[in-house]
């Protein structure tokens, strides 16, 4: 299995879930060549991550995710039951659809430029973001009340799809502070190894 990936956060996902499986993979990172047409080849959006799993090839987080949980039979992904299905699929499209517009420009501002020497934050172009964070961190919030993952009462691949833009809230200055259901599920999800530290140690180079 051959991972393509660059250091953000849907790779991150992916990443984080092939270490919490411990599934063998080569890690090709594809920062600077996912515009060349070997890598378009395998993922005509030419974006990380891709999974190459024999003759599969996977591109979207989520599918990959998803593919991964069935390949090693783990309940992430809930294969076997149809309304855990659902469930997780509602909050997957949740985060889409109003959650990582909401937090991405922070994420972008903050983490994306510092990666990859973008330049400073422009903290101006924040400041109309920052109701519509509030709007959707209160309905999370709420939703984790009683609550320690986002969907079926345990880990699935729906934490780590809408943990990837917010886990670095503190450092990209997301106005969480008022939600602490959010932080607690948030550092919670820090305590899994395989989360706080996604990243292949060696970096491959791609052919």
């Amino acid at each position: 299995m051959k991972i393509y990936w660059i250091k953000a956060q849907a790779p991150r996902r992916v990443l984080a879930l092939v270490k919490h499986l411990g599934v063998p993979a080569e890690f090709i990172e594809i920062t600077g060549r996912m515009k060349t047409p070997e890598f378009a080849a395998l993922n005509p959006n030419m974006k990380a991550p891709v999974l190459v799993d024999g003759d599969t090839v996977l591109w979207e987080s989520t599918a990959i995710m998803a593919h991964l949980c069935i390949r090693e039979s783990c309940d992430m992904w809930p294969a076997r039951d149809p309304q855990e299905q659902i469930e997780v699929l509602r909050w997957l499209a949740w985060n889409d659809c109003h959650w990582a517009p909401a937090v991405g420009p922070f994420y972008f501002e903050h983490i994306v430029r510092k990666t990859f020497g973008l330049g400073v934050p422009d903290r101006a172009a924040l400041a109309g973001k920052v109701a519509n964070l509030k709007t959707f961190a209160a309905v999370l919030d709420a939703h984790l009340r009683a609550r320690s993952h986002i969907a079926c009462d345990r880990l699935t691949i729906a934490d780590f799809a809408a943990a990837s833009m917010a886990t670095d809230w503190r450092e990209a200055e997301m106005p969480m502070e008022s939600f602490p259901n959010i932080v607690r599920w948030l550092d919670g999800l820090m305590r899994l190894p395989a989360w706080a530290e996604p990243w292949p140690e060696k970096r491959s180079v791609a052919a």
